[in-house]
């Protein structure tokens, strides 16, 4: 299977990479438009700033690219963000990649610290492939201060201050808002679920 890690200058490709390796898949890392339009599966990673990040893609000319994927697709952290329509992040909106509706707002933590940092437990909302094998009370490993609200495209949620998306997904597109590469068993068998969506 071909896989394709997006070299989006905003991420930790590495990690990812290696995770995929475990599972005995040779991921590539690329910002090639061909490389990445002809790849079976595409990951979108990220860590940072939305702004930048969406700065990033945008000077590197890979937007119409990602919106022009129909192979499966799954952003991950940060990645999981940029694939929303509205990112409210930097004092003003951003314009996000728009694969997914909705608008990315920052997580109300309560009275407990920002950002969310840490293993948190997952909440299944709706059956699909990428949950195969994954129970509620699941953990998961989140490092986030913005976060899609619940709605109709979410899979799994959590909660930290507020209930919100863990996982998404809409037509072709999966986004996960924690790290599945860091987040040992249920991670690994999330990223293996991936490689089974039909295409």
């Amino acid at each position: 299977m071909s896989l394709v890690i997006v070299d989006t200058g905003v991420a930790n490709l590495s990690s990812v990479k290696f995770a995929f390796d475990r599972l005995g898949v040779d991921a590539t890392i690329s910002d090639n438009a061909e490389t990445i339009t002809q790849a079976e599966r595409v990951i979108l990673p990220g860590v940072g700033a939305a702004p930048y990040a969406m700065k990033r893609i945008n000077a590197k000319g890979l937007t119409p690219v990602l919106q022009s994927l129909t192979q499966p697709v799954m952003g991950i952290c940060l990645g999981m963000q940029l694939i929303f329509e509205t990112l409210e992040e930097g004092g003003s909106p951003v314009k996000g990649l728009g694969l997914v509706p909705g608008t990315i707002t920052e997580l109300d933590t309560k009275n407990q610290p920002s950002p969310h940092m840490g293993w948190n437990t997952l909440t299944k909302r709706s059956d699909d492939i990428l949950l195969e094998g994954i129970n509620d009370n699941d953990y998961a490993y989140f490092v986030h201060s913005f976060a899609a609200p619940v709605s109709n495209i979410t899979l799994a949620s959590s909660e930290y201050g507020e209930k919100f998306s863990a996982i998404v997904r809409h037509k072709n597109v999966y986004g996960c808002q924690f790290h599945p590469e860091r987040s040992s068993r249920v991670g690994a068998k999330i990223l293996e679920n991936f490689l089974k969506v039909p295409a």
